[in-house]
């Protein structure tokens, strides 16, 4: 089992899966522009959800959304469903988007946008657009590992606390990691862990 979840996150992200994104994105959007941002939200989400799995509230609250919306299936056809096709009644729940990012980022929402459309060099809709679509991808991830791994809520904290670890070690240094940083750390005391916990766990308990 790999112990970086970026990695597999980034495996999702193949070039044609880049394309149809792209092209979806409109307004001048490049591929490279696609690729970079999405990296950026990647990050931002991943550590998230990794914040709030270090409480045990948390890493239940999140073991039982992937038991129930999230098993990865979404990922056997990634490119298809990201382009609208083949969509299946019972993925809508693993596939919104908009609510996954309302609860993960609450009111931050709009300045963590900000801060990647001007890092990126694409507009705050695009960006939007971009969240929505990738924010399924991450929890499909994670619970295609459950699933495969046969992963407990023990060891999903686990793999997550890994993951917080290298995420720290990636962004030490990098100027949107720090912004993003700041912009999910709600009440200014240098730690998003409680303010993504409120969050996220609100929406992982519906």
């Amino acid at each position: 089992m790999s112990n970086n979840l970026m990695d597999l996150i980034k495996g999702q992200l193949t070039s044609t899966v880049v394309e149809t994104l792209t092209s979806q994105l409109g307004g001048g959007a490049t591929p490279s522009q696609t690729s970079n941002a999405a990296g950026s939200i990647m990050e931002v989400l991943l550590g998230g959800v990794a914040r709030n799995a270090a409480s045990p509230e948390g890493a239940n609250a999140l073991n039982n959304a992937l038991e129930k919306d999230h098993d990865g299936g979404i990922l056997d056809n990634l490119q298809d469903i990201l382009a609208g096709n083949n969509v299946q009644p019972q993925q809508q729940r693993a596939l919104n988007g908009a609510g996954i990012l309302k609860h993960i980022l609450g009111g931050k929402q709009s300045g963590i946008i900000d801060a990647i459309s001007k890092a990126n060099g694409l507009n705050g809709n695009q960006t939007s657009n971009l969240m929505m679509k990738l924010a399924p991808v991450l929890l499909g991830v994670l619970g295609k590992q459950k699933r495969q791994q046969g992963l407990d809520v023990s060891a999903i904290s686990d793999l997550l606390k890994g993951e917080r670890q290298q995420q720290e070690q990636r962004q030490s240094g990098s100027p949107i990691g720090g912004m993003l940083k700041n912009f999910l750390d709600q009440d200014g005391d240098g730690s998003i862990v409680d303010d993504v916990t409120g969050m996220l766990g609100r929406f992982l308990k519906k």
